[in-house]
């Protein structure tokens, strides 16, 4: 790459950057949400959602600049200026059910940020920065872009292991849910096999009292149980049919006793299912735009948070296929199988105990 280019690039970038950022403050001040129901020049938005009438006026000709919204009626008096709201932007930004919505990622984004600093200490101390240092952003955006693949999905990938599916189709089937997060995939599960029970478990305080509460919501709260807990000692009771852990394994502090945890917990035919970043199977500079993102996360999140709890091991989010299979071979399973489940931005591996 040429200085030019980086040049290029860099601005590009920045422009982007601020973009994302204005489209951040957009949904946490509701200005989104006012424009889906009718079109309004800054006037109207202003009344509908509290802000200034200057700042409203501002922001609409932004996201109108950038291609967000559209000019629904022109006129000489900017504050005249009517802005809607394309169907399509309102559904990847609003409709938290869409495989499309994208609507939290601004702001998780924004709270990756908020925290930099303490980043940059970490890096000169070597220590970490606590998840929930990230703010409620971070959990929301985490637990937000996950619950449409979750909720749409998680019963084909459970049938990508037939013996397991037919487990979960029967009476008395339990599932535990390692770093269940905000519960979505706790919740996602009883969904998809309505006699099971699920055990959720997490580190973060927040993110079990959020789990809890959206079970309720949707009904399952009989069915549905979370905890505060450390996967690698997960203190629960009994025995398990299957075991979960979705998008966690690489930021758990301990994976290699989270998954020995695991498999202890199985129960006589069980398996562990772990859905992980679909990253390259080894380092390749440059890389794509998948794994440009995922070390982008790493660097600024998943290792910082890692670190913070005193790390033994230190995957990052770039947890790759090789690295899993010696996890499993550390912890005592027979076998790691890449399971043949296509999907964008994960990988999915079934764990069988000796």
């Amino acid at each position: 790459m040429t200085t030019e280019e980086l040049t290029e690039r860099l601005l590009e970038d920045s422009v982007t950057a601020m973009e994302m950022l204005s489209v951040a403050l957009g949904i946490r001040l509701g200005l989104y949400k006012a424009l889906a129901g009718e079109a309004a020049d800054a006037r109207a938005l202003a009344k509908a959602t509290g802000v200034h009438p200057r700042y409203a006026r501002e922001w609409l000709e932004q996201q109108g600049a950038s291609g967000l919204l559209t000019v629904a009626a022109d006129d000489e008096d900017p504050y005249a200026r009517v802005f809607s709201l394309p169907a399509d932007v309102a559904e990847a930004l609003l409709n938290g059910d869409s495989p499309f919505f994208v609507g939290p990622l601004p702001g998780f984004v924004a709270s990756i940020a908020e925290v930099l600093p303490q980043v940059a200490d970490a890096f000169g101390s070597g220590g970490g920065v606590p998840y929930a240092a990230y703010g409620e952003d971070t959990r929301h955006g985490i637990g937000a872009l996950n619950r449409p693949a979750f909720r749409a999905g998680v019963a084909d990938w459970i049938a990508g292991m037939p013996d397991i599916a037919a487990r979960l189709d029967g009476d008395g089937a339990r599932v535990l849910d390692l770093g269940c997060g905000t519960g979505w995939s706790s919740i996602a599960l009883a969904e998809a096999f309505p006699a099971v029970s699920v055990h959720g478990i997490d580190l973060d305080e927040a993110s079990i009292a959020e789990a809890s509460g959206h079970a309720a919501e949707q009904g399952l709260a009989d069915r549905v149980t979370f905890a505060l807990g450390d996967a690698a000692k997960p203190g629960v009771g009994g025995r398990y049919d299957l075991v979960c852990v979705f998008e966690a394994l690489h930021d758990m502090a301990d994976p290699v006793a989270a998954l020995r945890s695991a498999r202890d917990l199985l129960t006589p035919g069980g398996a562990v299912l772990i859905g992980d970043e679909k990253v390259a199977e080894h380092f390749t500079a440059p890389g794509d735009l998948l794994e440009r993102m995922n070390y982008a996360f790493s660097v600024l999140h998943c290792l910082p948070a890692t670190r913070a709890e005193g790390a033994a091991v230190e995957a990052g989010t770039v947890l790759r296929p090789g690295t899993v299979r010696s996890y499993a071979d550390q912890s005592g399973y027979a076998g790691c199988a890449e399971l043949p489940i296509d999907h964008d931005l994960w990988r999915f591996y079934r764990l069988d105990p000796a």
